[in-house]
């Protein structure tokens, strides 16, 4: 109220923005959708930004809405990654006490590193300690092929979210934030980049947004300055694979017959999700084996034929 009588619009919108975030969280959804419903409105009677030939493309067909499952701490990963995430989710539970010193709790977050290593499950985790709603976009909605239709939905996403505590995840993020001074690419792609960023500047702290690329040399230079967190996500190495299949055993509820540390010397080079159908393929010829099934083989054969499969890629 006293930025809104004062003049102060940015205040005033980041105010009310927090307060419909908050309302959501209660479950006052009408409340929630009447303050969002007039904050979006403008002099013409439609949203902020739209004009009444804009695509008829839906706001939900821009994203799916998750509810995390997976936790931190089943996650195997870097000391320096696992102690920067707790970091950022203690500024969230304590961000009342940051503000009382006007401060405010990070929110823009980069993952970089090779494919299959983590970063759309530490994603998903950190939502999970949040407890707020996961948010994925979809990129086969938001791309258009028309002049300045991109731009449009990006900023009809990020109104959207902004008025929801969410973690809004960007997988495969070089698709969009480009460097724009590539020779190759088109003058679209590089206002697309620029809405991007404006957009990302703009969120509330409330939305914690999340990128993750396997490319981090694609990445427009100023891109990597609007994250305050930078973290990378390589491959395991022997000793995480090797804590890996021991909580495999925990969670099958089963002995491997073969020794964690021996899987890992075999396995060595794999990434998590290779791991991660290599375990897969374990628990379901187990369980079509029983009542005689026996583990050893089992994890034997499924050794054979990862090697065999894999050899010709690991050369």
């Amino acid at each position: 109220m006293k930025a809104g009588t004062s003049g102060d619009q940015a205040s005033f919108r980041r105010a009310v923005e927090a307060l419909i975030a908050e309302e959501r969280a209660k479950k006052h959804e009408l409340l929630a959708e009447q303050l969002a419903r007039h904050l979006a409105r403008n002099g013409s009677g439609l949203p902020n930004g739209e004009t009444r030939s804009s695509s008829p493309t839906s706001t939900y067909d821009l994203f799916f809405e998750l509810t995390p499952n997976q936790q931190i701490d089943k996650l195997i990963l870097p000391e320096v990654v696992t102690a920067a995430i707790r970091e950022l989710v203690e500024e969230h539970n304590r961000r009342e006490l940051l503000r009382s010193h006007n401060l405010n709790p990070r929110n823009r977050i980069l993952l970089a590193g090779p494919p299959g290593n983590g970063k759309t499950s530490l994603a998903e985790a950190l939502a999970t300690a949040l407890m707020v709603p996961f948010i994925v976009v979809r990129y086969e909605g938001l791309i258009a092929s028309y002049l300045g239709e991109t731009a449009s939905r990006l900023r009809r996403l990020f109104d959207h979210v902004r008025t929801r505590s969410c973690v809004l995840f960007f997988d495969e993020f070089d698709t969009i934030g480009k460097e724009r001074g590539d020779a190759h690419e088109t003058g679209e792609i590089k206002r697309v980049v620029s809405s991007l960023l404006l957009q990302i500047d703009s969120l509330p702290t409330h939305v914690v947004v999340v990128t993750a690329t396997n490319h981090p040399e694609l990445l427009d230079r100023a891109v990597w300055r609007r994250f305050q967190i930078r973290l990378e996500l390589p491959q395991p190495t022997r000793s995480q694979i090797e804590r890996y299949f021991a909580a495999i055993e925990t969670r099958l509820n089963f002995s491997l017959g073969i020794t964690p540390k021996t899987l890992a010397e075999k396995l060595g080079g794999a990434n998590f999700s290779e791991l991660e159908d290599f375990a897969g393929d374990i628990a379901r010829r187990y369980v079509l084996s029983l009542p005689d099934a026996n583990v050893k083989r089992i994890v034997a054969d499924c050794l054979s034929q990862w090697q065999l499969r894999f050899r010709p890629r690991r050369r």
